[in-house]
């Protein structure tokens, strides 16, 4: 029976829509499931400022070097004895972090690290603010992969509830630079602080993106 012109434009007609409804699907499925990585594309972010998901995960990647460095590292144990060395082993003297970070009873960080770096080599390091993170909020760098640890920077609930602008700041304090004021002996960390802030700063600026692994 042959279809009449009309009817047969009609069929073809909604031959072409379905057929573009898929495409139209697939695509943006696949889009979608290609900006849930959080990896390599430009958006906008929630105050309409371009982020480069890119370069933030190219700039982690320059930070989590430094952090996972012996001058970082050694004061974000997984336990609650610091690290020491360039080695990261376990604190000789065995302090004990406490409830603010700063030691238990009479064995206070502050009685070896001073407000400034013993003379000498190998000698306690110095800082007004020397302790280790506080014990309800631990900010274990140890054992971390890189997107763990970028994961639990950019937490609010994890990481001493800091926002962006404060996380921004934290790279300034004093505590932070002290990881380059090392004292004799050691080994500095793999970037300069001036290299450190500046990628600290384009990975949080650029989103704060975790890297897939």
């Amino acid at each position: 029976m042959e279809i009449a012109p009309g009817k047969k434009f009609f069929i073809q007609y909604t031959k072409f829509i379905i057929v573009i409804t898929v495409i139209v699907t697939v695509v943006g499925l696949s889009a979608s499931g290609f900006r849930s990585n959080n990896q390599f594309e430009t958006v906008r972010n929630k105050n309409g400022m371009m982020i480069d998901s890119a370069a933030s995960v190219a700039a982690f990647e320059k930070v989590y070097r430094v952090l996972m460095s012996p001058r970082c590292m050694n004061c974000h144990p997984s336990g609650d004895i610091p690290l020491q060395g360039d080695d990261s082993h376990l604190h000789t003297m065995s302090p004990v972090r406490g409830k603010d970070g700063k030691g238990v009873y009479a064995m206070k960080c502050s009685n070896c690290h001073q407000p400034a770096n013993s003379p000498g080599l190998n000698t306690p390091p110095g800082n007004p603010k020397w302790a280790l993170p506080p014990a309800d909020m631990k900010m274990v760098f140890e054992g971390k992969s890189p997107r763990e640890l970028a994961l639990q920077i950019m937490d609010y609930k994890r990481n001493g509830h800091k926002n962006k602008a404060q996380l921004i700041a934290h790279a300034r304090d004093t505590l932070v630079k002290a990881g380059w004021n090392m004292g004799e002996g050691r080994k500095p960390p793999p970037l300069s602080y001036k290299e450190f802030v500046a990628a600290w700063d384009e990975w949080i600026n650029n989103g704060g993106i975790a890297p897939k692994n």
